[in-house]
């Protein structure tokens, strides 16, 4: 047996066992919400998404009861963005029992860090309209901050997640490096599953090494391409452009699907310096004409620079077109599009206004234009209506040592 096979033994034997936990009883709820919340921090969910949607289900079908002795801020708003992570249409309205008689969230919640830390993640998830979470955010934020700012100590590693997540909240990071920051945190923590941590840092080697070999066959598409000799101009940004794709999906299962979108994105990039660096006016027309026509034969059109970018985005979407049809479907775009439209009829408006807003920042500091569209995408989750989140069947389908 190889190096692989022990690992993969090794991985499957603690899966295994980590299953079993989640069918065992549970005393409490904050011990079933913990589980999940660091099974997801640390990168492994997808390894338990059937078992986390069982415990969500329930406790979502037997809502939290504030007479439980087991009940706190940390685990109410815990409760709440695991539900709503899911697509559970949870009520803010529970946070009302951390208001005082004047609407104000109580002052003494502010000695309780985890729990201030808890519903600062949670408000990252509000809706347009929903008011007490952006007091929440508002309200959990200063009081964090001044944790850090006046240096003022907290059990265990709540300093370096505080810390953290005013930097970069759950919401808005990448899974695979919140999973690396996670393990390093979760692993000094008294109360840290010894087996739990050791699948998560095997999985996460494991998973890496599926990542480089990727990067090591796409690094080879592209240079058969040969775009460094026929086209000077564009940029090589390979890794780069793997990397964003880190935030779409990083599971293993996703791996053609990753192939793809890394080649699709490569070509816009090429597509991109030829448009702002190289091309002429004339040339672009009859680029842009042949991308309208979408058919081989317009190739003939082109300056003869052109023609490798067209015949390589031609390539890409056969290439789509095979693997899909390898599961008896066709590369229906429209289909899609429009099953999105009506799942959320607000994103093509929310698509325009994107693109209106790059267009409009186009030429400006890249600081700039990456600070505005942010906040563009971030207010786009607020866009959402609670009938969004109302029906989850309905939703469409987001080296280390091991001790």
């Amino acid at each position: 047996m190889d190096a692989d096979d022990k690992i993969l033994e090794q991985l499957q034997k603690s899966k295994e066992e980590l299953k079993r936990m989640f069918m065992a009883p549970t005393e409490t709820l904050s011990g079933k919400l913990g589980l999940i919340d660091a099974i997801q921090r640390l990168g492994v969910s997808y390894h338990f998404e059937s078992e986390i949607d069982e415990i969500l289900q329930e406790v979502h079908t037997n809502p939290p009861c504030f007479k439980d002795d087991d009940l706190n801020l940390c685990t109410i708003a815990l409760w709440f963005r695991l539900l709503r992570q899911q697509g559970y249409n949870v009520s803010c309205d529970i946070f009302n029992e951390f208001r005082d008689e004047k609407g104000h969230f109580k002052a003494s919640l502010t000695s309780d860090v985890n729990g201030m830390l808890s519903l600062y993640e949670a408000a990252h998830l509000g809706l347009r309209g929903e008011d007490i979470l952006d007091e929440a955010l508002a309200f959990t934020t200063t009081h964090l901050e001044s944790v850090v700012s006046h240096d003022i100590k907290a059990a265990g590693n709540l300093q370096k997640k505080v810390t953290h997540a005013l930097n970069r909240p759950l919401r808005k990071g990448l899974p695979r490096l919140e999973a690396i920051h996670y393990i390093s945190i979760y692993q000094e923590e008294d109360s840290h599953n010894k087996t739990l941590l050791n699948f998560a840092k095997l999985d996460f080697n494991a998973v890496q090494a599926q990542h480089q070999k990727e990067v090591c066959n796409i690094k080879k598409w592209w240079k058969n391409l040969d775009f460094a000799t026929k086209l000077p101009y564009a940029r090589d940004r390979i890794v780069e452009c793997y990397f964003w794709i880190m935030g779409v999906y990083f599971e293993p299962q996703y791996s053609v699907a990753r192939m793809i979108l890394l080649k699709v994105i490569s070509m816009i990039s090429v597509i991109d310096d030829t448009y702002d660096a190289f091309g002429s006016y004339e040339e672009l027309e009859l680029f842009t004409e042949a991308i309208e026509r979408w058919d081989v034969s317009a190739i003939d059109l082109l300056p003869e620079y052109m023609k490798p970018i067209y015949r390589a985005l031609l390539d890409i979407y056969d290439e789509i077109e095979a693997e899909t049809a390898k599961e008896g479907r066709s590369f229906c775009v429209h289909y899609a599009k429009e099953a999105l439209i009506q799942r959320w009829p607000q994103l093509p408006s929310l698509a325009w206004e994107i693109l209106q807003t790059e267009r409009s920042l186009n030429g400006s500091p890249m600081a700039l234009k990456s600070l505005q569209l942010q906040q563009l995408f971030a207010d786009s989750w607020t866009t959402l209506s609670p009938i969004s989140l109302s029906k989850r069947e309905n939703m469409l389908p987001q080296r280390l040592s091991a001790t």
